[in-house]
């Protein structure tokens, strides 16, 4: 099994999934609700954030999310399709093997994860424990979704990996304390944590 191709983030992939309201995965409501929730448990947290990386970036829909609850960090956006990076001016890249000389504070990775092959996927988790020193958002449908039937299949890329959720947790508990809420803190990040605010033993 192979990751994604490039040439599946086209410039039809995004008008299928993006831009045609009709077929959109995307739901500014839920986006609103969702960059509150992260930056508002962030900040309870006091978790520093002056560096932003947002791994799959696509239309760069967590910048404004960053601006408003940071707005002294800087926005770093890093995308895998050569059609997004041309149009929006993204540093092209893919979070299997995306290198930064520093680390950062808070790392988005949302929707990009069920596009790699179980051997990537692995190599991913890995890398991004070196890439964030604080906080990190991940999205991922896994394979329970599927099964307990909560995925809107029409909205839905077909071509997805259907990974456990358990390869997930694996993968991040190596570097990561799980919060819940898709929330997970670096094991270098020096910020106290109550033994309930963790999703699980730590």
């Amino acid at each position: 099994m192979i990751s994604a191709s490039d040439d599946w983030f086209d410039e039809a992939y995004y008008q299928r999934y993006y831009f045609d309201k009709k077929t959109s995965v995307v739901d500014p409501a839920h986006a609103e609700r969702l960059g509150t929730f992260v930056g508002s448990y962030l900040k309870y947290l006091r978790v520093p954030v002056r560096r932003v990386l947002d791994m799959g970036c696509g239309i760069g829909l967590w910048r404004e999310t960053v601006a408003r609850h940071f707005p002294d960090a800087s926005y770093h956006g890093v995308e895998f399709s050569e059609y997004l990076c041309e149009r929006y001016g993204w540093e092209r890249g893919s979070v299997v093997d995306y290198r930064s000389a520093e680390p950062f504070d808070f790392v988005v990775c949302q929707g990009v994860l069920p596009y790699l092959s179980p051997s990537d996927l692995k190599l991913a988790l890995r890398n991004l424990g070196r890439l964030c020193r604080g906080a990190l958002y991940v999205e991922a449908v896994a394979r329970e979704d599927y099964e307990r039937d909560i995925i809107d299949e029409n909205l839905t890329d077909p071509r997805l990996f259907r990974h456990r959720a358990e390869l997930y947790r694996r993968g991040l508990s190596e570097n990561f304390t799980e919060l819940g809420g898709g929330i997970w803190l670096s094991r270098k990040a020096e910020v106290p944590l109550f033994e309930l605010e963790r999703a699980g033993p730590g």
